[in-house]
């Protein structure tokens, strides 16, 4: 077997959030993972593991797509994980993982630090999971990308909510702006999945020569992709679905907000255009009049008057 307990190749060898070079003489059965190494570590993994230096150059990049490639007996599988961004406009996003598989020793490197590797440790820990083979591993740190993409993706539903409720009392560009920032996390965990699950069917062919594989294992990942697969879907359309809901009734608000101004300018404009004809040099039949004025006056508020009913009978204001 390739690692008997992960709780007991975790007090053999110790895992490192940040590894540091040590007497590894005997390497066979390790896994090392490494979070934004710097160039001590790079030097290490290259002179010490045997990592090849493309395949490091390739993890540096946070853009990195999912594939499998093969160099010289070392394979490397790149995933898409999800992270949560703590500063920055983009509240969730994703980062390549690397599993890089050098005989019976395994590498996994990530460009920024994330909870999908230290999650799978913590459930590792706590359900005593046995790990046949380098495999078996990266099944299940894809099995575990699967189940944290869920988790933000409820995430981002409760988020939406809150939104929502807000956006219904008073309309802002701060709350519509932070939909469509949810609106790009979605676009960047269904992107990522999809680039997971083919990566995946290119998994299956090349473990069907194995003897120890773990088909379970792979039911199980394709089982949890698949359902993240399908909840991005769900969620991304009812995401879409308000953002454009809100973005009619903002429409619709204008709309209503310049109907009702219009209806006031016409009403105002009546007193505006009878004092226009009176206070002209002319002669008028009220000249003489010693209450000119207030005939003027309430004829134009009689005008307005009737202007008001009309609009108020059309529901134009």
């Amino acid at each position: 077997m390739f690692y008997q307990l992960v709780i007991t190749m975790l007090q053999r060898y110790l895992f490192y959030q940040k590894f540091v070079a040590a007497d590894l003489s005997a390497t066979s059965g390790v896994w090392i993972h490494a979070d934004m190494p710097d160039e001590k570590e790079i030097a290490f993994l290259m002179q010490e593991c045997e990592v090849p230096g493309d395949f490091i150059a390739d993890m540096t990049d946070a853009d990195e797509r999912p594939r499998i490639e093969y160099d010289d007996g070392v394979t490397l599988i790149v995933l898409r994980i999800p992270r949560k961004n703590e500063s920055g406009k983009i509240p969730y996003s994703t980062v390549p993982l690397g599993i890089i598989v050098n005989g019976d020793r395994v590498i996994t490197m990530a460009p920024f630090a994330n909870d999908v590797v230290a999650d799978f440790l913590q459930f590792a820990r706590k359900k005593n999971v046995q790990v046949a083979t380098p495999h078996d591993l990266a099944l299940r740190l894809m099995t575990s990308a699967s189940v944290w993409y869920l988790k933000y993706m409820k995430q981002i539903n409760a988020e939406v909510a809150n939104a929502e409720n807000v956006l219904e009392k008073s309309i802002r560009n701060e709350d519509l702006l932070r939909l469509m920032y949810l609106d790009k996390s979605m676009v960047f965990f269904n992107a990522a999945i999809r680039g997971n699950e083919m990566t995946l069917a290119k998994f299956s062919n090349m473990l069907r020569a194995e003897i120890d594989y773990t088909r379970d294992i792979f039911e199980d990942t394709r089982v949890e992709l698949r359902q993240a697969h399908a909840m991005v879907s769900i969620y991304s359309d009812i995401l879409t679905g308000t953002m454009d809901s809100f973005a009619s009734i903002i429409s619709n608000n204008v709309n209503t907000i310049m109907k009702r101004m219009t209806a006031i300018s016409l009403i105002l404009m009546l007193p505006t255009l009878i004092a226009s004809f009176y206070g002209m040099n002319v002669t008028t039949f009220v000249e003489d009049s010693p209450a000119a004025f207030v005939i003027i006056l309430l004829f134009s508020l009689f005008l307005s008057a009737v202007t008001y009913g009309i609009f108020k009978w059309k529901n134009w204001i």
